[in-house]
């Protein structure tokens, strides 16, 4: 496979005539002639002084800081030097608060230091991590070969991962793996797509959509301007409670229609911006749960959302979906972006495969990371939301329910089973339940109704609208409030949920509770 040359990765990226170096002379540290000889043929051949070019430019006018690999040059490897300089830069990013996108390619730590070039992953991944801790995105792109200590260090800790299609990306290089086992490394595991399988990369793209892949990014996680406030929405509007006032049973069956919009919908047609990510970044990639980067109108945010094409019945909602969910967490925590969950599931797994996999501790980490996330939150009932599954991403600053939705311990037919046994009394468990989001508003649980005009699945456009012009409008009015006081309302929120005298009652610090019907 042909490597793609750094120079080239700057030019696909870069607005044009945009780079500007920030190298220094390559610190000198080749005591032996041999590998000083080395290193002159390797700056003959290449007209670089080192494996790494480092510098600053712009993507669509957004300045952003740049480290890109030389395979070329000594195979990309990672010395002293290099590492000095990586690391220089990604300080000066942090300083001057910039975003970073880097791309490695490399054999790994230069063999002719040794030792001591070998520790330098340490540093590297200090700096990377203090630039993320700092509030600023990271985004790499893995090209053919990235292998060994950079692939374990910058290569695998950007809050977005792209690789190069057919790519060699993995820890130990086959060549290695050969002279230490005495046979070859097994085919197709070590490969771009591979890693995309089992959610180790976000997407894998050729160098000529890097440029569009960051840009959107950028825009979101580094919007150049303030939002604007929101715009007022209507208050109650008495023919939609009115219309929402339908037996339970009849929302029930109304979610588990199978033309239902869900959240890649949404997405499809309210979002803009977006751009899917893929997987926990540790080896898992769930079908049942989409996590993106988008905006809705002019709010960015970290989207959530169970996605009720990826859930079957062989295949329903697992622990590697809410490690995934998890990540996105992490994201919007790191990056200060609002959440917005989507729920919409038939529940979660009930499987060897799942208690194994720790399905009932990703349930409790994600109630418990969401009541205590620094970032503001949206949660958007959008359909079903059965057990453990949904409840993970309800915790929430808003709640926002599309009018069919609806929430149970249990699906109706369970908990007619477990009362009555036999799950024949559905519809009437799920009126006794008050599972409707009619019901949920007047427990206090859900801030607003999105209307169903009569069914979503029957106006998907026309709803999707509806529901992105609301997520946009709370998403806003949030980004309005200090965040020590949304985060005390939201825990005092769900402490008092429940209690004698507070059914349904706004937070002292959230009048606004009691609009709830969206236009």
């Amino acid at each position: 496979m042909a490597r793609t040359p750094a120079r080239v990765v700057l030019e696909a990226v870069l607005d044009p005539g945009s780079f500007r170096s920030w190298d220094t002379p390559a610190l000198d540290v080749a005591a032996d002639p041999g590998y000083a000889e080395e290193l002159r043929r390797a700056r003959e051949a290449t007209g670089l002084d080192e494996s790494l070019i480092t510098g600053e430019g712009t993507i669509e006018g957004r300045r952003v800081a740049v480290a890109v690999c030389e395979f070329d040059f000594l195979a990309g490897s990672i010395g002293v030097a290099a590492a000095e300089r990586f690391v220089a830069a990604v300080e000066r990013a942090t300083r001057e608060r910039l975003p970073l996108v880097a791309s490695p390619t490399s054999g790994g730590t230069r063999m002719q230091e040794g030792t001591v070039a070998f520790l330098q992953m340490v540093k590297i991944s200090a700096a990377v991590m203090q630039h993320r801790r700092s509030g600023l995105p990271y985004l790499a792109y893995l090209r053919h070969p990235t292998t060994g200590g950079v692939f374990a260090s910058w290569g695998s800790l950007a809050h977005v991962t792209a690789a190069e299609p057919g790519a060699l990306v993995g820890f130990l290089g086959p060549r290695v793996y050969s002279a230490l086992y005495g046979e070859e490394f097994p085919a197709g595991v070590q490969t771009a797509e591979n890693l995309y399988a089992h959610g180790l990369v976000d997407a894998v793209i050729p160098v000529g959509g890097l440029r569009e892949i960051a840009a959107r990014v950028l825009t979101v996680v580094s919007p150049t301007s303030r939002p604007p406030s929101p715009e007022h929405l209507p208050a109650d509007a008495e023919e939609d409670l009115a219309r929402a006032d339908l037996p339970a049973w009849d929302s029930v069956l109304a979610s588990r229609r199978p033309d239902r919009p869900g959240v890649r919908a949404l997405l499809r047609v309210a979002g803009y911006d977006v751009t899917p990510l893929n997987g926990t970044g540790r080896g898992e990639s769930e079908p049942g749960l989409l996590l993106a980067l988008a905006r809705f109108g002019a709010a960015s945010c970290v989207v959530l959302g169970q996605d009720r094409r990826g859930q079957e019945y062989a295949q329903p909602l697992g622990p590697g979906a809410l490690r995934t969910a998890r990540r996105g967490m992490k994201l919007a925590g790191e990056l200060g972006l609002p959440l917005v969950t989507v729920v919409d599931t038939q529940g979660a797994a009930l499987s060897r495969e799942a208690e194994e996999g720790g399905l009932a501790g990703e349930i409790a980490r994600s109630l418990a990371d969401l009541a205590l996330h620094p970032s503001a939150t949206v949660c958007l009932l959008l359909g079903q939301g059965t057990g453990g599954g949904a409840l993970a991403l309800l915790p929430a600053d808003r709640v926002v329910a599309a009018q069919h939705a609806w929430l149970s311990p249990l699906p109706p037919e369970g908990a007619s089973a477990i009362l009555h046994r036999t799950p024949d009394r559905a519809a009437e468990m799920a009126e006794r339940q008050g599972v409707r989001a009619l019901d949920l508003r007047r427990h206090g649980i859900v801030d607003r109704i999105v209307p169903e005009r009569p069914d979503a699945a029957d106006e998907p456009q026309a709803f999707l609208h509806r529901v992105g012009l609301v997520l946009a409008h709370e998403l806003l009015a949030l980004a309005d409030r200090p965040d020590e006081e949304r985060r005390a309302d939201r825990l005092d929120r769900f402490r008092r949920l429940g209690l004698p005298g507070t059914v349904g009652e706004p937070g002292p610090a959230d009048a606004s509770r009691a609009t709830s019907v969206a236009p």
